[in-house]
């Protein structure tokens, strides 16, 4: 792999913007160490939407609720010039997903019920950009999301998971509501409903993949479908939307023709696709109804896509299947024509990066969505995109003809969502660095000049002592270069030795980079250096790089990562007495790992891991069923499964392990991780806590409940302190 640091971009330009932009800060000694609860301050920019003319920025402004259990979302509005500060646009508290009219005169977005009305589903309204009170377009139940503008503005599709049984008992009620009936049968006087129209909580389970992380237990009766609704004159009543695809599979991402005279979307139409390798199809119906047809058929993955201005192509991420599966493959960038028996053809094959990927956080907005779309310019010579390399990730204008990457921002920073004007004239950008969190900026694509229009937590941040990481690389234990950071306290002393805590990202085809990431800020300000690498198997470093562990993960990742503290420990950073380590996911697992294979940490915390491979063969909400991670079943291969979990080798462990779970978690299910550690070091007379975490998913750290978000940061702290600097604490003692 060559020197990663020649991939340093030269930043001068964006830096003396960002310096010119940047608020009055405080002297250093009237700044304070950042907390774990200055979590419930922070606001997060979400999916920004520059107006057609490129004039005004609505954005998702995201906050913590009253309560402190959950978050808020309403739509903000800001002219692109920052010429006046943002202003609330729409009231709350559950508004996202903002799309503009082509005429600019009105904006389509969700609003979601409150907690009591769930089951109803979000549904989509409409607001004049004059101002006023915001107006239902859609009431079906089970709700619609995703709405997108036919080219006239005069009709909107959208997708709900509505089905026959739905709609019939729902024009039944509004009959009912219409009539205004007044008396009631014996049966509705006493409640009672008949047998059709009980729906029984039962599950049947017929398919492997039959729950999902965040989203429950899924319901193959209720599947995704395209619809479209009608936009009324201002004051007009809404009409009822209209179905247009229907059957049991799911279909969604509606695109429209430039005409406007047909609606392209995606399927895969495999009730069961786990058994093959990915097929993405794009199928494309008349906007009035009628038999979809099949565009083209990807042999690969394919995920985001986007038609040209003519009509004539498609552009989209994803990835050829490769000859034998693997268990990381780098998102490149295709285009395709509509026209029959087209190819692909891959515009970043020689790009050693990935093509809309973000970098690990645990500060990217937790609701209301970070896109980073596909889009064309106007003359379809060049497609926006976002490009992630080395921990850094920027926008770039790539040229179709050549595939030849023209970078539009550098530096430091990841460009966590963006949206470009109708014409490509200027683009809005939430940008985040170690020290900024999701501030707004305008683009303008032909000066490339950067407007800064929000800064959301300036008040905040200017308070607080935040400093950036610092980039280093090693050679690991096979020569091989391995890229890291460190963040070391505000006031770190050179002359002193600290209490590290190594921190190790999940995936594992993920990687750490140039964002903010508040739980190394606050762990630093507690006085730990803490160092998180990429190690082998870290996406953005190339496909050679990200696979070199297929079959053998966990492995010499872990080698790579205790290169890393043995490098801190030899600069005189780290106090090789007072190690600690911690990750989530893939993370957990290493970390479940690294203290089967030594003794030298004082103290660990595996969230959200494995300990048995052959149980989370069996339980994770996706399957196992393409041979990208393993060589087959756990029956078929009972040795490799055991060899590679941590379980095999408890009797090892020595170091105190702390163990989080979230109870939720269908990604990492607890039983197939902590649950089996926790159990075993008991039995062993170990050092050993559970903390659970009600009601929370594998998204714990990143979007769970405020609460829990800031008591995971102070346990595995309180872990941390314990052992490694002797701090007195009875939390985790047995009553």
């Amino acid at each position: 792999m060559p020197s990663i640091l020649r991939y340093r971009r030269a930043a001068a330009v964006l830096f003396a913007l960002l310096a010119l932009a940047a608020p009055r800060t405080l002297p250093a000694a009237d700044k304070r160490p950042i907390a774990e609860t200055d979590l419930f301050k922070f606001v997060w920019t979400a999916d920004p939407r520059i107006s057609p003319d490129g004039r005004q920025v609505v954005y998702v402004r995201v906050t913590v609720n009253e309560k402190k259990e959950g978050y808020d979302t309403a739509l903000w509005i800001v002219p692109a010039d920052g010429s006046s500060p943002a202003r609330p646009f729409t009231s709350g508290p559950h508004d996202a997903s903002p799309r503009w009219s082509p005429d600019g005169s009105r904006i389509a977005f969700v609003r979601a019920p409150e907690k009591d009305k769930e089951k109803e589903g979000p549904q989509i309204h409409l607001i004049s950009t004059r101002g006023g009170e915001a107006v239902a377009l859609t009431g079906l139940p089970k709700g619609a999301a995703n709405p997108v503008w036919s080219p006239d503005g005069r009709t909107i599709a959208f997708e709900s998971t509505a089905n026959e049984k739905d709609l019939k008992k729902w024009r039944a009620q509004k009959e009912k509501e219409a009539k205004e009936t007044k008396d009631k049968s014996a049966k509705d006087e006493k409640g009672e409903k008949s047998d059709e129209d009980r729906e029984s909580d039962v599950r049947v389970i017929t398919r492997a993949v039959y729950r999902f992380n965040g989203g429950g237990y899924g319901d193959t009766s209720r599947p995704d479908h395209i619809w479209s609704v009608a936009v009324p004159e201002d004051g007009a009543k809404a009409l009822e939307p209209k179905q247009l695809t229907s059957g049991e599979l799911n279909e969604g991402d509606p695109v429209w023709s430039p005409d406007g005279t047909l609606l392209y979307f995606g399927s895969i139409r495999l009730k069961e696709p786990y058994y093959e390798a990915p097929q993405g199809s794009l199928f494309v119906i008349p906007a009035v109804g009628g038999e979809p047809r099949q565009v083209y058929k990807f042999n690969g993955q394919a995920d985001d896509y986007s038609l040209s201005p003519d009509g004539r192509w498609v552009a989209q991420t994803g990835f050829i299947n490769p000859d034998k599966p693997r268990s990381y493959e780098e998102t490149d960038l295709f285009v395709i024509g509509t026209a029959a028996g087209s190819e692909p053809r891959n515009l970043t094959a020689s790009y050693d990066g990935e093509i809309n990927e973000g970098i690990g956080s645990d500060q990217h907005p937790p609701r209301g969505g970070s896109p980073t779309p596909i889009v064309w310019s106007r003359d379809g010579r060049s497609l926006y995109v976002n490009t992630s390399e080395q921990g850094r990730a920027n926008l770039a204008r790539i040229d179709v003809a050549t595939g030849a990457i023209h970078p539009l921002t550098h530096g430091d920073q990841e460009v966590v969502s963006y949206s470009v004007s109708a014409d490509g004239s200027r683009i809005a950008l939430v940008l985040s660095t170690p020290t900024v969190l999701d501030d707004l900026y305008s683009l303008d694509t032909a000066s490339g000049k950067l407007t800064l229009i929000v800064r959301p937590n300036q008040e905040l941040f200017s308070h607080l002592e935040l400093t950036p990481p610092e980039e280093i690389t090693y050679k690991s234990f096979d020569g091989k270069e391995i890229h890291a950071f460190v963040q070391k306290p505000a006031d770190f002393d050179p002359k002193k030795k600290y209490p590290l805590i190594l921190n190790i990202h999940g995936g594992p085809h993920s990687a750490y980079g140039y964002t903010f990431f508040h739980e190394m800020q606050w762990m630093a300000a507690k006085g730990y250096v803490v160092i998180y690498p990429n190690p082998r198997g870290s996406s953005q470093y190339g496909e050679d790089f990200g696979n070199v562990i297929q079959y053998e993960f966990p492995g010499d990742d872990a080698k790579d990562l205790l290169a890393g503290v043995d490098e801190m420990v030899k600069r005189g950073v780290a106090d090789p007495k007072r190690l600690g380590v911690t990750g989530g996911s893939g993370g957990g697992i290493l970390t479940n790992w690294i203290v089967t294979q030594t003794d030298r940490f004082a103290a660990a915390a595996a969230q959200r891991s494995i300990a048995s491979w052959s149980d989370f063969w069996y339980t994770a909400d996706f399957s196992q069923f393409r041979f990208g991670w393993f060589r087959g079943a756990p029956w078929e291969d009972p040795q490799d499964f055991a060899r590679r979990s941590p379980i095999t080798y408890a009797g090892k462990i020595t170091t105190p392990l702390m163990l989080i779970e979230g109870e939720a978690d269908y990604r990492t299910p607890p039983g197939a991780g902590g649950e089996q550690m926790f159990r075993a070091l008991k039995y062993l007379k170990k050092p050993v806590v559970m903390v659970r975490f009600p009601g929370e998913s594998h998204e714990l750290s990143r979007s769970g409940q405020p609460w829990h978000r800031i008591e995971r940061l102070r346990h595995i702290l309180a872990w941390m302190d314990k052992y490694l600097q002797g701090k007195k604490t009875d939390a985790y003692d047995v009553p």
